[in-house]
This record gives structure tokens, C-alpha cells and sequence, in this order.
């Protein structure tokens, strides 16, 4: 009987984030790095990791930003191989990189759709193969996707975005089931509307903000850290029997 209490320490360990230059994906390589864990920041613009490259050299972390826009197969990877280059290992992937400008079904273009697969499913997709053939390698690794309420619930004017997030959940279970075997567990957080410059325009109309508080049970929009501690919790050692799961992040609003 194992008798070790639960760790949350990832001391030693490296996390690649995607799109980890501001909003939730900044959050989590904090989190992560907090937690001991050396970080790979996967950027769209190499150097647009700002202020976060010292913050995380201020945990007596190590840091390598890389370019990865992940519409991009060639930046895929060579931002894995920079990544493999310079720490030898990756062991926890966070799939953060995600779209999704409120459009009315009937508006939506061909350009509007393919933009958003491109980023959301194409871009997780292939960020999971190429960090997925490191880890099997390894025998050892932790994906964690950036799911949504919307993958749950419809939302009106996010046809296209909330199709994606249905997916990624369901592709989580998908690569949870394949890649068991070699000791990865790949499960998917799904928060609600959370405080991020990218979700500000929307959140500073008045009348929006309220709708959407009314909607959570908990009566409060969410902010990056509380999507960021869950990623940490299932990237940990605490979470090793769990995998193919998406954990709501949401204030309770699927429950209704």
C-alpha cells in the first residue's frame, strides 16, 4: 500500500506552455515554475514574453522562450527541438493556445472557421504529437489542454469556438486512451469567462460582465491563477491516476 502523501512539487521537471505570453498560459508557467518546474515558453512572437522571462528567473527557474505559433507545423517543431536541445526532457505539456472572436453563425466565413481550427484543433493536435513522441520516449509525461465551458455548454455567436472545445475534450480522451501505456496521462481543464486581455473588451461592457456573472453560480468572473492551479494539479505527481478527464473551472455554471 503506498502511503507517500500527495505531491504538488515539480521539482526537476519541464513544462512547455503555449501561448504563455500574457492571459491564462502566463499564469500557468508562473504556477508551474512556483512548483520547481523549468519552463519552455512557447510564443507566438519570440519576444513577447515581456516582463514573465525574469519573473520566472526570480523563482530560481530556468526559462527558454521559443517561437511557436502553433498554425505553424515547422514552428512546432523547432520550438520542441530547441526545447529538447537545451533541458534533455520535457515532462508536461500545457496546451493553451486558443481563439475564438464571437461571430453569428450566420456571419462566419471560411477564413473565420479555418483561422480558428487552425490554432484550437490543428495547433493542439500537433503540439501533443510532437511533445507526445518525446514523452513516449521517455516512458513519462503530462499533457493538460485548455478546454472551455463552451465545449459544454452553447454559447450564443461561438458556434465555431465552442465546436473546437467540444473537441479538444473529446481528443483528450482520445490521447489519454492511446498513450497510457507508456505512463502519460493527458487530461483538459475547461474554464468559464476569466479576467485576460483577450476577453477585457468583452468584460468591460457593463450589461455583458452582468449577464455573464448572473449565469455562474458563484456570482464572479474567474482570473488566470484559479485556471492555473488546476493545470498544476494535474500535471503533479498528486494527479498521477487521472487521466482522459476535463475539469470544470467554470464557478458552477454546467451544473445547472
Amino acid at each position: 500500500m503506498n502511503t507517500k502523501q500527495p505531491s504538488f512539487r515539480l521539482t526537476g521537471q519541464v513544462a512547455l506552455v503555449t501561448a504563455s505570453a500574457r492571459g491564462i498560459g502566463n499564469a500557468c508557467a508562473l504556477a508551474l515554475a512556483e512548483a520547481g518546474a523549468d519552463i519552455i515558453l512557447g510564443l507566438k512572437k519570440k519576444d513577447s514574453a515581456g516582463t514573465l522571462v525574469k519573473q520566472i528567473q526570480k523563482l530560481g527557474r530556468e526559462v527558454l522562450p521559443v517561437q511557436m505559433d502553433v498554425t505553424q507545423m515547422q514552428e512546432i517543431r523547432e520550438g520542441v527541438r530547441e526545447g529538447m536541445q537545451h533541458f534533455k526532457r520535457i515532462d508536461i505539456l500545457v496546451n493553451n493556445a486558443g481563439i475564438g472572436a464571437p461571430n453569428p453563425a450566420e456571419h462566419v466565413t471560411e477564413r473565420d472557421f479555418d483561422e480558428t481550427l487552425a490554432v484550437n484543433l490543428k495547433g493542439t493536435y500537433f503540439t501533443s504529437q510532437a511533445v507526445g513522441r518525446v514523452m513516449i520516449k521517455q516512458r513519462r509525461g503530462r499533457i493538460i489542454n485548455i478546454s472551455s465551458q463552451a465545449g459544454f455548454v452553447a454559447l450564443h455567436t461561438e458556434s465555431v469556438y465552442c465546436m473546437t472545445k467540444a473537441a479538444i475534450s473529446h481528443l483528450t480522451k482520445c490521447l489519454a486512451l492511446e498513450w497510457a501505456r507508456y505512463n502519460i496521462t493527458v487530461n483538459a481543464v475547461a474554464p468559464t469567462f476569466i479576467e485576460t486581455p483577450g476577453t477585457r473588451k468583452w468584460l468591460d461592457n457593463k450589461s455583458f460582465r452582468a449577464s455573464v456573472q448572473k449565469r455562474i453560480p458563484l456570482g464572479r468572473i474567474g482570473n488566470p491563477m484559479e485556471v492555473a492551479g488546476p493545470v498544476l494539479f494535474l500535471a503533479s505527481p498528486a494527479a498521477s491516476l487521472i487521466t482522459g478527464e476535463t475539469l470544470m473551472v467554470d464557478g458552477g455554471w454546467t451544473i445547472q
